[in-house]
């Protein structure tokens, strides 16, 4: 490495990135607030001090060529990394009103089926500024986002949905239109999003070259006159605008009325009547309502609000049904993110009961749906039939990391009757792999060699204990079930409550236990700049005393970084030796932290810490 790459390189890691990172969240907090109370001028204001700022294109930049995990991906010029000077040169580059460049075309898998999903992967100059467009554009939205919407929002998830659901239904059945949009992302038209996004000239003309940039697919460049890219860092903001005002729209023409209310074809004086319930996670939604022709008319509604955006519901993903009874042909209950939602009379369940003890009559039970329950199977067994000349330490290395992602994601259901399921189909599949490995044994040898008994339980597929690095495979029905929080209201990760966010993320069903653990040991913040992790923010396991040097896989030489921060530390201790070598840390004063580690050129022109 030359002296001057390693000046450069000294140079980006120096940037004080704490204090960027707390300017610009500042100005989002602003934003925020002023959207919230609706003064667009104060709102505009702020957002041209942001994305002018250089704090807030260094964040831009970084996030694309650091954390973000598709920072690899080339766009159509093939570029697929920057050096720290060629980032630094970014930063001064990034400029609204620049021309856009047509995206790559990718096609990926579509989970459950055999379709593949179109992507356009802008260049790496797009994505930055993509970046910085939805620094200053997310907090604005936030603010104005309809509650029950779920998808590609900061501080959100299929959880939060579902739980939504589920208080939607607790104690009372009721109809269900369960809706999908058809190739939402590909038809939105450009003009009624532009509009609906009413930002700033500036602004508008920025994104308008997005969208209407093209995509180059196989060297032919293919017009793009609808729709927002798939792969940009931008198209959920925009996909998530387009929808944005569905739950409105329902509540304008079936608001919720009192008994005193006037009667009207809906309600009758004397009554009470509740909203439909709408809750949406990205192109997918539900509408529930205890009257059938009420979710009927809200599907009119709804298809005619979408025919302004140019998009259409998927007829062959709606259906209508009710949650307790068989409705027509359809039975009981639906599907939602992976999810089956229904509910059962007594006699199969315990009856659920009301707010004071009322029994209901039925109970409300949600499971992981039947197709992703064999969707899971069928990766599970692909893997092991793919690798019977594996040996079995290798298989479980595979294999864990399927088993812990899907189990997590069930966690906060009733799954354990589909945990134990999975657990005997797998034991089935695992028992024929080892048969194949040695046909010319006894079942009783093969048991004793591939099956340990662990903590009274007989039949752990682990190898030995005497071997070098033990594993153990995991089992579904060892995840705890732990019901989920639903995410308070309308509160937003920009309302600066950074103690309510850290905790949840740490709470997380799909949060891996080391993660969890270490963010509540940390208080929520990195251990290297101190700030509180965020949504959207890359977090890393690092070991303070690398393994390379001796330091071992054990909680007190664990600490949770930001990605970014794991960068820092890992050049410290490559290029350094850590803080064993000869170079040390230098703390340096901060205003409101006391000492901060970062890293330094040394006179002689080497990196030093």
């Amino acid at each position: 490495m030359s002296k001057t790459s390693v000046k450069t390189t000294v140079e980006w890691q120096s940037i004080d990135w704490r204090k960027l990172e707390r300017r610009v969240f500042k100005l989002q907090k602003r934003i925020f607030r002023a959207s919230q109370r609706g003064d667009v001028k104060a709102c505009r204001r702020l957002q041209k001090t942001l994305m002018k700022s250089w704090s807030a294109r260094s964040l831009a930049v970084r996030r694309v060529t650091q954390d973000n995990q598709g920072k690899k991906t080339a766009g159509i010029d093939g570029v697929k990394a920057l050096t720290p000077q060629q980032r630094l040169s970014l930063i001064e580059q990034l400029k609204l009103g620049t021309k856009a460049t047509p995206t790559r075309r990718v096609w990926i898998p579509k989970p459950g089926s055999n379709e593949k999903r179109p992507l356009g992967i802008p260049t790496i100059k797009d994505r930055a500024l993509q970046a910085l467009v939805l620094l200053a554009l997310e907090p604005e939205w936030e603010a104005r986002f309809e509650g029950n919407s779920y998808g590609f929002r900061p501080g959100r998830s299929c959880h939060d949905a579902v739980e939504a659901i589920f208080n939607a239904i607790r104690y009372k059945a009721k109809y269900v239109l369960d809706a999908d949009i058809a190739k939402c992302f590909d038809q939105i038209d450009h003009k009624a999003l532009l509009d609906k996004l009413n930002t700033s000239p500036t602004i508008r003309r920025q994104i308008k070259a997005w969208l209407k940039a093209g995509v180059m697919d196989s060297k032919t460049l293919f017009p793009t006159e609808a729709g927002t890219p798939q792969g940009g860092i931008l198209s959920p903001l925009l996909a998530n605008v387009a929808l944005h005002g569905m739950e409105n729209r329902i509540e304008e023409v079936f608001p919720r009325l009192v008994a005193s209310s006037r009667e009207t074809w809906f309600h009758k004086k004397g009554e009470y009547f509740n909203t439909p319930n709408l809750i949406r996670y990205a192109d997918d939604f539900v509408i529930l309502h205890e009257d059938l022709v009420v979710v009927q008319k809200c599907h009119e509604i709804i298809a005619d609000w979408l025919n302004d955006m140019g998009l259409t519901l998927k007829p062959s993903k709606t259906r209508l049904a009710h949650t307790l009874n068989e409705y027509g042909d359809e039975q009981p209950g639906f599907d939602f993110l992976g999810f089956n939602i229904r509910q059962f009379p007594v006699g199969q369940h315990q009856t659920g009961k009301n707010t004071i003890g009322k029994p209901l009559g039925f109970k409300t039970i949600i499971t992981p749906s039947k197709a992703k329950q064999k969707e899971h199977y069928e990766a599970i067994a692909e893997i092991i039939e793919a690798h019977k000349g594996a040996n079995q330490a290798t298989l479980i290395k595979l294999l864990n990391p399927i088993i812990s992602g899907w189990s997590n994601y069930y966690s906060t259901v009733v799954s354990k009757e589909a945990f134990s399921h999975q657990d005997y189909l797998i034991f089935q599949k695992l028992g024929a792999w080892a048969r194949h490995r040695h046909a010319d044994k006894s079942w009783e040898w093969i048991s004793r060699k591939y099956w340990q008994t662990i903590g009274g339980d007989q039949w752990v597929f682990a190898t030995r204990s005497e071997d070098k690095d033990p594993q153990i495979l995991r089992k579904h029905n060892a995840t705890p079930i732990v019901r989920h929080i639903k995410v308070k209201g309308d509160v937003s990760p920009f309302n600066g409550d950074f103690i309510y966010w850290s905790t949840r993320m740490g709470k997380h069903p799909e949060a891996p236990h080391r993660v969890s653990k270490l963010l509540k040991w940390q208080k929520g913040k990195c251990a290297l700049c101190e700030l509180f992790f965020r949504y959207g923010d890359v977090m890393e396991i690092d070991h303070k005393i690398p393994r390379s040097q001796g330091g071992k896989d054990e909680y007190r030489n664990l600490q949770l970084l930001h990605r970014h921060c794991h960068d820092v530390k890992t050049a410290l201790d490559r290029v350094a030796g850590g803080v064993h070598d000869k170079h040390q840390i230098t703390e340096e004063p901060d205003k409101s932290k006391g000492l901060r580690p970062v890293l330094k050129p040394s006179t002689n022109g080497d990196v030093c810490a």
